[in-house]
């Protein structure tokens, strides 16, 4: 089967690495470089860079639905004649003429059990509504966004302290695993499309971030859900404290909200005398580190107040 693969982040790598060494694809899309860092420096997709190390051509129009860029693109789909287009987190929506292009149609790897969290960010809105199951779906697409007939489901627990980061690769791969079955289903006429009940979804909306704001008159359990599925950040002596880790744990009776209950374990109190132990953190102009590490290099003491 030829297949054109549209992608751009880590999550579609696992994906594009299996179909590149399984089937034959013949171009892939992905969103323009972009610059980065401090010299603004031109930065490929993961996608660009898997693709050119498995020899595959590249090509990232700005816009595939309006433009000098979306008529060039739907040319060279013509010339190639994928008999199926694969995306996953690809960035733009497909037009009409691109999705009924191929024989196959358009297929989309979507990190969520739809209906449920269709839309940018299923992963992190997954964690934060505090959902024990979540999984991936293989949906033919359609013009809405993630309305498709469904085509293959998996499911995966979620773990009680997984962050969104870990979740986001298990996820990965396992829409890598089932991209292959999928393409077989599809030639061989062996799967059932499954409509979709508008009635059970969700939208899982782009993440902003006065989301991660840790607010400490909420409880410890809702604040858990925020450092999992975002990273959360607070302040500590004047600077940025990311805090990347954490466990619920019992509070300290009449300890203001937002004070250290316990120096050597950087415990906080929370809202509904609640408690949160931060276990991974990251202060501003400092590297990532476990707690233990951290609290080598600064002294917390005991009534110290976070947010200021």
């Amino acid at each position: 089967m030829k297949i054109v693969f549209m992608g751009t982040p880590d999550f579609a790598v696992p994906c594009l690495k299996k179909l590149a060494v399984q089937t034959e694809v013949a171009a892939v899309f992905t969103q323009p470089d972009k610059p980065n860092g401090r010299k603004m420096k031109l930065q490929f997709s993961p996608v660009k860079k898997t693709a050119i190390e498995h020899g595959i051509s590249v090509f990232q129009p700005l816009s595939l639905r309006k433009g000098e860029d979306a008529e060039k693109s739907l040319e060279t789909l013509k010339k190639i004649q994928p008999d199926c287009i694969v995306v996953a987190a690809y960035g733009q929506i497909l037009p009409k003429e691109i999705l009924e292009l191929p024989k196959y149609g358009c297929i989309n790897i979507h990190a969520s059990l739809l209906p449920k969290y269709r839309g940018a960010a299923p992963i992190q809105h997954c964690i934060l509504n505090g959902e024990s199951e979540t999984g991936v779906t293989i949906m033919q697409m359609a013009e809405g966004l993630d309305t498709g007939d469904m085509l293959m489901k998996r499911s995966i627990p979620v773990g009680e302290n997984e962050i969104a980061e870990e979740l986001h690769d298990r996820l990965s791969q396992l829409g890598a695993e089932m991209i292959l079955p999928a393409l077989e289903g599809l030639e061989h006429g062996t799967l059932t499309p499954e409509k979709q009940n508008d009635a059970d979804s969700c939208y899982a909306s782009m993440i902003r971030k006065e989301m991660s704001a840790l607010d400490f008159t909420k409880s410890a359990a809702e604040l858990h859900r925020i450092i999992c599925g975002l990273t959360g950040f607070t302040r500590l002596g004047g600077k940025r404290l990311k805090v990347i880790r954490a466990l619920v744990c019992d509070g300290k009776p009449d300890a203001p909200c937002g004070s250290v209950i316990d120096a050597k374990q950087f415990t906080v109190q929370c809202g509904g005398n609640t408690g949160i132990q931060f276990t991974e953190v990251q202060l501003e102009g400092s590297k990532r580190m476990p707690v233990k590490e951290f609290l080598k290099g600064k002294k917390l003491e005991n009534g110290q107040l976070l947010g200021e």
